[in-house]
């Protein structure tokens, strides 16, 4: 569950934001361990972040199938 659901963030955005504190994180945590795993979850924020802009600019439209029509048993 999204901390900005109904705030109007967009899910990129939100997306970044973390990735951004990740980097934070990383950037003041001594133990290199720790470091290399908050580095790398921000890098997947990033992409996530990218993937959900594609998202955003691709329109699809789903059209429901007819109802099958089943053949008459006379």
């Amino acid at each position: 569950m999204s901390i900005f659901q109904g705030t109007g963030v967009s899910a990129r955005d939100e997306y970044l934001m973390r990735a951004a504190h990740l980097l934070a994180k990383a950037g003041a945590e001594a133990n290199a361990a720790l470091k290399d795993e908050f580095e790398n979850m921000a890098r997947s924020y990033l992409r996530l972040a990218d993937q959900a802009k594609r998202n955003d600019e691709t329109d699809i439209v789903y059209e429901t199938p007819p109802p099958k029509r089943e053949r008459d048993q006379a």
